[in-house]
């Protein structure tokens, strides 16, 4: 697969130089010419009726250029939801208008009332407290399953019983029904899969500028995937022809999908920097990211898995509340559905599955997509109902799975396994990472030690998770017909300069992944070219033609896919050229380790003397045009499934009902790995993600509608200090389908981990004779130590 080894090397990260050194360039260090500042005025209540909005007083302000409330925008669209999931009887998606200002009512607390515009922001801060607004505070619904009882509050008048639309996968119910009736043994869970509040370094921060001119917009945007922004911005919400703006994305601090989406701020800005006729920018404060940035997960589940007698599983039914908030976000409606209920299957022959989701508006925080994006939920409710049914039967959860894994299959020999939820898996050996993972954590080992814990006032619980994820969202045919509002491919453009140099302009966004280091490491390896040969290019609409941004650990699979294409493309041409210089026929030319070679002999030509002869095209082919620059779209056939096994040993103090995390065993197949280095850290970081939902994080709203720990001293993030040394492994089966057989690895660790670390607390207890079936995440010392006080 590699010319010059650098595909599967663990090269340092590139861009890492700029980072560390403080020369990274974000959206807030941007000073623009007759820079103005924007703060908001927004809604205190979770529901309210406004009464009216008075700007007088703060428009006579120092400094004060605009204010604008929600009545200057009556005209303007709201911001569009990007995939329609139809209602199970045909009817169309509820999907009330989300707009850039409200006029009539707030709807969460934080729903913006007025943008006041300055020439600082202190000025703007000042000016934005003198707005006057009257509000009469209507009663609010925060639970999903307690917004579709009848008297509920309403979010929207419109949506009459606060469902955006309803859901069903799977098999029919009744066969379903008929398969748990003829079960040994039935598990049945209901859960909270808690809602979480990404935390990304860099907040959300925008910057639009306006020339008359040229009447072209410019937005700065710490965005996921600039393209996006620009077709959604333009083509729904301002209807600005879309070669009138450009919207650049540059260094972006972490974005774990909460930036993947078209944010109402980011089109009012554009639409204010044409009202005023200066550059208007606004980056949020970290009390508005945790009120205002779309939160993860939210999910009320109710899972039922029956068993033979033999321990096989027969079927599955799951009856799901996705809580959505208070409006649509841009990919909202396919988390809890395409994302969640097709992953249902799991790694599992389960042969009947049913899945019915109901998704619902409530008065909080837009939830979206959060690393992992329903693959964390589906996940979580299979793992969980595996490591339960285990002790309810008496069988130790390993064996459990090993009864019940899918054998293995590598997609081109075996064909690639067909789910009952609609996706075919493309290839896997599950049980290969299951024994991995055994082997590592000693496990015979770990169980004699838990037997002896007890001794020392002490609970050990040993948690399982086998996962699998779909990455590299499937070809944009199939995504349309179930409702994508875009299509999912991605672009790739490969630009080799005439001294040999290339540059690669990619349509996928880095924010984190080292893609300026991956991406170069596949097209120097290709070309056989040095790395520091390299550029890549990314965030820009005006340098890149088009792209979809990176998001599903898509971008090697979808964006490295293309720019292969491209390279194929280059050295194709530079064979004719080569022949040429030559005196060879094309077809006798070969390419490797950066020569063109004429086959049998010793008659080549390096690389980059092809590259000045595309551009000085003295000696060249009369038939072939000059200059050595390709772009390609790569469609990706179907999804990618990476997958693993995630083990984690657990202390639980009887006294305090404190969970110490000893040890954590990952052993993940990503498919094949370009730089192994980059690959664990992001292991890693999902790890602590996934840790965090599981022992630290959750978002607790009160039955007013307001976030009680909307800061870093109420919300709990995991530190360096909470976690053991990560013991990670892997395994290698590579994707048939993609030209570079990757598969993802950006989400894995979030994926795998919380559902291992609360089987393993809840494993601890049970060994001390507490048969408790949930605990509700995050698994707090007071929660655990209520679980304790459980009479045995």
């Amino acid at each position: 697969m590699s010319t010059n080894g650098l595909i599967g090397r663990a090269v340092k990260r590139v861009e890492d130089k700029r980072f560390t050194t403080g020369h990274g360039n974000y959206t807030d260090d941007i000073i623009l010419p007759q820079q103005t500042y924007a703060v908001f005025v927004r809604s205190q209540y979770a529901h309210a009726k406004i009464i009216s909005v008075d700007t007088s007083a703060a428009k006579e302000m120092p400094g004060v250029i605009a204010i604008f409330t929600g009545a200057d925008l009556a005209e303007v669209n709201g911001v569009p939801c990007g995939w329609q999931v139809n209602f199970k009887n045909g009817d169309t998606m509820k999907e009330p208008k989300h707009p850039l200002l409200v006029a009539d009512k707030a709807r969460h607390a934080g729903d913006a009332i007025a943008i006041v515009i300055a020439e600082t922001k202190e000025q703007a801060t000042d000016a934005a407290e003198a707005v006057m607004v009257e509000m009469e505070e209507l009663p609010c619904v925060i639970d999903a399953a307690k917004a579709v009882q009848p008297g509920a509050p309403l979010v929207h008048d419109d949506v009459p019983d606060n469902k955006s639309f309803d859901w069903v996968l799977g098999n029919p119910i009744d066969e379903v029904n008929e398969a748990m009736s003829r079960a040994a043994h039935v598990t049945t869970l209901d859960f909270v899969n808690q809602r979480l509040v990404p935390n990304a370094i860099e907040p959300r921060s925008y910057n639009s500028s306006y020339d008359p001119a040229s009447e072209k917009y410019t937005l700065y945007t710490s965005s996921q995937n600039p393209h996006l922004i620009r077709l959604l911005m333009c083509a729904f919400v301002l209807g600005i022809p879309e070669h009138k703006v450009r919207v650049v994305s540059p260094d972006v601090g972490g974005g774990f999908g909460s930036k993947i989406f078209h944010y109402t701020e980011e089109a009012l800005l554009t639409w204010c920097s044409k009202k005023i006729g200066r550059p208007v920018k606004w980056t949020s404060e970290r009390s508005e990211s945790f009120l205002l940035d779309a939160h993860g997960r939210d999910h009320v589940t109710k899972a039922e898995m029956g068993f033979d007698a033999e321990g096989k599983i027969l079927a599955l039914r799951v009856k799901t509340y996705a809580n959505l908030g208070a409006y649509l976000s841009t990919f909202s409606s396919c988390v809890p559905t395409y994302l969640h209920g097709t992953l249902l299957q799991g790694l599992y022959t389960t042969p009947k599955i049913n899945v019915d989701v109901t998704a619902v508006f409530t008065h909080t925080t837009p939830v979206d997509a959060y690393r992992g994006a329903g693959r964390p939920e589906a996940t979580y409710l299979l793992e969980r109902l595996l490591d339960l049914a285990a002790h309810e039967m008496n069988v130790d959860p390993a064996e459990l799975r090993f009864k019940n894994f899918i054998p293995p299959f590598d997609g081109v020999q075996q064909p690639g396994y067909q789910t009952q939820v609609a996706l075919q898996y493309d290839s896997g050996n599950y049980e290969g990472v299951l024994k991995k993972g055994l082997d590592m954590l000693g496990y015979a080992d770990v169980r004699r030690q838990q037997q002896e814990a007890a001794g020392n006032g002490k609970l050990l619980g040993v948690g399982f998770s086998t996962y699998i994820e779909a990455c590299g969202i499937a070809p944009s045919a199939i995504v349309g017909a179930l409702g994508c509002r875009a299509g999912l491919f991605e672009s790739g453009q490969v630009r080799v300069q005439p001294t040999g140099k290339v540059s690669v302009y990619t349509g996928a966004h880095s924010h984190g992944q080292g893609h300026e280091t991956t991406f170069a490491q596949v097209v120097a390896d290709k070309l056989g070219i040095n790395l520091e040969d390299v550029e890549v290019v990314h965030g820009d609409s005006e340098a890149v033609a088009f792209g979809m941004g990176t998001y599903g650990s898509r971008s090697l699979a979808v964006g490295g896919s293309a720019i292969i294409k491209s390279i194929d493309k280059i050295i194709e041409k530079g064979k004719k050229i080569a022949a040429h210089k030559l005196e060879a026929s094309a077809d006798d030319i070969e390419f490797a380790s950066g020569r063109f070679t004429v086959k049998g002999t010793d008659k080549s030509v390096g690389f980059g003397e092809i590259a000045l002869t595309a551009y000085v095209p003295h000696v060249y082919p009369k038939d072939l045009e000059p200059g050595l620059d390709f772009s390609s779209f790569y469609d990706p056939t179907n999804f990618t499934y990476p997958f693993g096994c995630h083990i984690a040993v657990v202390e639980v103090d009887k006294e305090t009902g404190k969970v110490e995390l000893k040890r954590f065993v990952a052993v993940d197949d990503v498919g094949n790995v370009i730089n192994p280095m980059i690959v664990e850290g992001q292991i890693h970081g999902g790890l602590v993600q996934g840790i965090g939902q599981a022992l630290f994080e959750g978002a607790e709203y009160d039955e007013n509608g307001q976030l009680t720990n909307a800061s870093y001293m109420d919300y709990c993030l995991p530190r360096a200090d909470d976690l053991p040394m990560f013991e990670t492994g892997s395994q290698v089966t590579p994707c048939p389908h993609n030209p570079l057989g990757v598969k993802g690895a950006g989400e894995a660790g979030t994926i795998g981990a919380a559902p291992a670390i609360v089987n393993a607390v809840i494993d601890a207890l049970w060994s001390g004779g507490h048969k408790v079936k949930d605990l509700r995440m995050p698994l707090t010392s007071e929660r655990v130590w209520h679980a304790l006080q459980e009479v045995i």
